[in-house]
């Protein structure tokens, strides 16, 4: 039996195991069969999406990882628009919105508000949260 998952990251890129955990889970829902719509990040997990994390070379690069498991598996990776702004995680649409000079969102993510996560729990079989 197939069912469809939708993750939520609450803990920060790094200091803590919950992002790495929720990673780990992650890849074995996919390696099992299942499907995983969408990886909502939220409050300090918001910090996964930056492009400005810059791990040590011994360190595991887990917004990479994020990147890479999305792409491989066409999974939404989505941040709280109002938890990334308070934390100074800008994407490029908020950066014009606010008269920004850049912003700092990695590649494949993007910003949505928590309408978008109720409309995903409607869909999903599972939902667990980091």
């Amino acid at each position: 039996m197939t069912l469809n998952y939708v993750i939520v990251v609450s803990a920060p890129v790094y200091g803590r195991q919950s992002s790495m955990t929720a990673y780990r889970f992650a890849e074995a829902l996919v390696a099992q069969g299942h499907t995983l719509s969408k990886v909502f990040f939220y409050q300090d997990g918001v910090s996964n999406a930056s492009s400005l994390t810059v791990p040590a070379n011994d360190e595991f690069d887990l917004v990479s990882a994020w990147q890479a498991l999305a792409k491989a598996h066409d999974v939404e990776l989505e941040t709280c628009v109002a938890a990334a702004l308070r934390r100074g995680q800008i994407g490029e649409d908020e950066a014009k919105l606010h008269g920004l000079s850049s912003s700092n969102m990695a590649a494949g993510f993007s910003q949505a508000g928590l309408g978008a996560l109720s409309e995903a729990l409607l869909t999903a079989d599972r939902v667990v949260q980091f």
